[in-house]
């Protein structure tokens, strides 16, 4: 089972390091311009008046995605090492850290739930 847990948390990784590129519908604006990822924000032109809260979303959800990444870094290496009170730790933190895009990104929760049900006590 951890083996598994283990591939689950390195495609966690993966995932929440290109959140911003690989994005998610999300409108911005009072015309409600949809911009799914850094790059197409980025590609505005700049007149577009919602452009720099665009950008400044998508940096936030690189710099989380990031974050969350880094803790899952800890966590594969406490899984890798069967600390798995640190692992559960981690995987909680990852899961906090996603808490503001988890409906879009939706993660790490499924990764932090996944460990809980196989590791019980955690």
């Amino acid at each position: 089972m951890m083996e598994e847990m283990i591939v689950m948390v390195e495609k966690a990784i993966e995932a929440s390091t290109h959140w911003h590129e690989t994005g998610w519908p999300v409108a911005f604006g009072n015309r409600q311009v949809e911009v799914g990822s850094l790059k197409a924000a980025e590609s505005l032109p700049r007149n577009v008046v919602c452009r720099e809260e665009a950008i400044n979303y998508w940096r936030q959800v690189r710099l989380t995605g990031q974050d969350s990444a880094e803790a899952g870094k800890k966590a594969l290496d406490a899984l890798r090492n069967e600390r798995l009170a640190d692992a559960g730790d981690a995987l909680y933190l990852c899961q906090y850290i996603e808490k503001p895009f988890e409906v879009q990104a939706g993660t790490w929760h499924p990764v932090f739930e996944a460990f809980r049900v196989s590791v019980p006590g955690n």
